[in-house]
This record gives C-alpha cells, sequence and structure tokens, in this order.
C-alpha cells in the first residue's frame, strides 16, 4: 500500500512540473487560461518605395537579310543561333553570270574611251582645217558634235559598269551589325532574289532594350520625385524576370515618348540594359545571354530617398470583407482589432501606411485562436519582426 500511495505522488509531481514548462508562443495555455501568441512591437524603418510595371525586352537593333539580285544560292557560311559580326560573310550567291557582266561592261566602257579618243582627233582637224579652203564649218561642228556624243557614252559606260560591279557585291551577302543570327530559311542550290522574303534575321545583343507603359500620372508623379536628383535619366532601373528572379544589371531610363496614348492613358518609357554572355558565352548555338527579345518581365524603379515607414510582418495581416487588419494587445493584455492601410511588400515585411504607430504590440503567431477582445498571454514571437537596418526596395 504504502509503494502505492509514494507511486502516485510520484506522477502528480511529474505532471506540475510538466505545467511549469513554458509553452510555445503559437500553443494554447490549458487549464482555460488565455491563450499564449506570439507579440511583436510595431517599429518604424527607412524604407525606399519601388514602383513595378510591366515591360517587354526589345532588342536595340533587329535585321532581316534579304538578297537583293536574283541568282542560285552557292553557300552558307553559319549556324543558325550563334552570334555573328558586322561585316561577317554569311551566303554567297553564283558569282560567275555577275563577273561576265562587269567584262561586259568593262569592254563597253573601254570602246566608248576610243571613240572619244579618235573623235578628239577628228575635231583638231576639222579646226586646224576652218581657214583654209579644205575647211567647212559644218565639218567642225560635226566633229565637236560627235566628240561630245561619245564623252556622254563614256559616262554611260561608266555607269553601267559601276551598276554591274555593285550588282556583283551583292552576291555576297555579309552581316549588317553584330549581333545573333536566326536559322536561315533558304538551303544552298535554291534560287534566292529580291522577292524570295527574309533569309535570315540578325538581331542585336547588348544591350538590349526595355519598354514599358506607366500611367501618366505615374510619370508625373515620378518626374517630381526625381527632380532633385537630375530627373528620370538618374532613376535605376531594375528587372523581375518571368522565373521571378531578380536580374543582375542596372539599366538606365533614355526615353520617354512625346505623345500620351489615347486608349489607355499611359506613356511609353524606355531603358537600356546591359546583356552579357555568362558562363564561357556561346555554346553551340545556345545563348548563354539572360534577356532575350521579346521576353516580357517586370520592370522596378526605385524612389530617389528612402522614406520611414511602419513594418509588420507579413503573416500578422488578415482580411475580411471589411478590409485588412491586425490584431493589437492592448494594456490589459486584451486582442484589439485594428483596421489598416497597407504598402509595398519588402521580403517578408509589409509597409502600413496608416493604422499603427510605433510602440504598439501585435499579434504574429498564434492568430488562429484570437478574437476581439479576448485576453491573450503575450510571448516572444517564433517569427519576429526583420531587422529594421535591412528594410529596402526590391
Amino acid at each position: 500500500m504504502l509503494s502505492v500511495i509514494r507511486t502516485a505522488t510520484a506522477v502528480l509531481a511529474a505532471c506540475a512540473v510538466a505545467w511549469a514548462l513554458p509553452a510555445p508562443a503559437a500553443a494554447q495555455a490549458g487549464g482555460g487560461g488565455p491563450p499564449t501568441v506570439g507579440v511583436a512591437t510595431v517599429h518604424s524603418a527607412p524604407v525606399t518605395s519601388t514602383s513595378q510595371f510591366f515591360g517587354r525586352v526589345q532588342a536595340i537593333d533587329s535585321v532581316a537579310l534579304i538578297a537583293r539580285v536574283t541568282g542560285y544560292l552557292d553557300k552558307r557560311l553559319f549556324n543558325g543561333g550563334e552570334d555573328v559580326k558586322q561585316g561577317q560573310l554569311l551566303y554567297v550567291l553564283e558569282q560567275g553570270p555577275f563577273q561576265a557582266q562587269v567584262l561586259s561592261q568593262q569592254g563597253n566602257l573601254a570602246q566608248a574611251k576610243a571613240n572619244v579618243r579618235n573623235a578628239s582627233l577628228s575635231l583638231k582637224r576639222q579646226q586646224a582645217l576652218l581657214h583654209t579652203p579644205a575647211g567647212q564649218q559644218s565639218n567642225l561642228d560635226n566633229a565637236v558634235a560627235t566628240q561630245g556624243s561619245n564623252a556622254g557614252a563614256v559616262l554611260t559606260a561608266e555607269g553601267n559598269l559601276q551598276a554591274a560591279q555593285i550588282n556583283l557585291g551583292y552576291t555576297e551577302i555579309r552581316a549588317p551589325i553584330d549581333g545573333r543570327i536566326s536559322a536561315t530559311s533558304v538551303n544552298p542550290g535554291n534560287v534566292v532574289g529580291p522577292t524570295s522574303g527574309t533569309l535570315a534575321t540578325v538581331v542585336s545583343q547588348d544591350p538590349m532594350y526595355v519598354i514599358f507603359p506607366v500611367a501618366s500620372r505615374e510619370v508625373d508623379s515620378m518626374q517630381k520625385k526625381f527632380a532633385a536628383v537630375g530627373g528620370l535619366a538618374a532613376a535605376k532601373i531594375k528587372l523581375r524576370l518571368t522565373g521571378g528572379t531578380i536580374y543582375d544589371k542596372t539599366g538606365t531610363l533614355d526615353y520617354v515618348a512625346p505623345t500620351v496614348s489615347t486608349n489607355t492613358d499611359t506613356i511609353t518609357l524606355r531603358a537600356t540594359v546591359p546583356n552579357p554572355e555568362r558562363d564561357g558565352g556561346d555554346k553551340g548555338g545556345v545563348s548563354s545571354r539572360e534577356l532575350v527579345d521579346g521576353a516580357f518581365v517586370t520592370v522596378l524603379i526605385s524612389d530617389p530617398h528612402p522614406v520611414v515607414s511602419i513594418l509588420i510582418p507579413r503573416g500578422a495581416v488578415l482580411s475580411d470583407q471589411q478590409g485588412d487588419y491586425v490584431f493589437v494587445v492592448d494594456a490589459n493584455n486584451k486582442a484589439q482589432r485594428a483596421n489598416v492601410k497597407l504598402g509595398q511588400t519588402i521580403k517578408a515585411e509589409q509597409v502600413v501606411l496608416s493604422g499603427l504607430k510605433d510602440g504598439q504590440r501585435i499579434i504574429v503567431d498564434g492568430l488562429q485562436s484570437v478574437h476581439t477582445g479576448a485576453a491573450v498571454k503575450p510571448a516572444a514571437p517564433e517569427t519576429g519582426v526583420g531587422d529594421p537596418d535591412a528594410a529596402g526596395g526590391e
């Protein structure tokens, strides 16, 4: 009997010790007491406000390669998808017929020049005979006309030769710009010409444009914000790629359209952003550059000066039909609803524009067990407010 009493006493003592241990912030206190909740103190920190816009990447230069003379395509000297340099030879058309045309025009020019020399000699003879019994004014006039006609024939022959040489040059199609070339649409052996369409397209790669529309009222607001630092040209442009990552290169704003779209009340802005090769550059026609012509991106423009704002953990914010709100712990350790107006989200924290002030305590953990006016037991939060010094726009 004595051993049973000792055993029961030990069990009760163990339970008492267990109840005395501190419960985690998200756990409810036993025995019908108020729930334990994680509480954080509202704080302010400098925040750089960031505006976001949807944009599209656009190559600065894009050139369609089209044959300017008609002929058989003899050679293709590139692989689709690789980088090419300005002046690089890409296609060669059959050159024989065009070389023959050059030779023919060279012969015509030589003949025209010979006729000019002969006409010049005849003119001199007629000029010498004019004041002799054998001389006639009509013969002199004919010699002058013939000499002038033959001189004109020389100019015509020179023009024809130049045209033939230009056409011969067109049999070699070279890259007009530095860039990446598309796959070819015509293979050697086919006849190509001005009506054959695009053979391939060369698209410049570095840098790239980013084109994005902005509401006219927002452009006006940004112009005022940046007026003190040199205007919109001083804005630093960051991009969020489609995968959600932030592009590590910074662009500059270099163009604001002079007109407002009547359909959308927006103004088109343009930024220039570097687009260098990565990881050793081109590998077998596969680009290592991160920006691609035509791709969608999110444009991020941060204000030039940070603004002191209230920050709270994002998880502390609740929403219902009345809007966004948080639970504030009052002096009596009771939960009270506080409606808030939210600003931008910065990493794990939320900017609050109105509804809270420094020093207030808000519930960040254990929200599922809280309602307005209920008593709570504050404890350290499992997820605290971030370091105020780390606050800033993305």
